[in-house]
């Protein structure tokens, strides 16, 4: 059997890769909330007074 000690074992090249994954993800998923609420028009006070009256 074998046995490793403290601090022998690492991530490695496979870690790395799903965290940068995961970063990239994340980028684009912002990236694309950000488009989509700048889309929202939000009306002003003035223009909803004005349709009450």
């Amino acid at each position: 059997m074998t046995y490793f000690a403290v601090g022998d074992v690492s991530p490695g090249i496979l870690g790395f890769t799903v965290v940068a994954l995961m970063g990239f993800a994340l980028f684009f998923l912002i990236k694309s909330m950000n488009k989509q609420i700048s889309k929202i028009e939000v009306p002003h006070e003035a223009d909803l007074d004005k349709k009450a009256k």
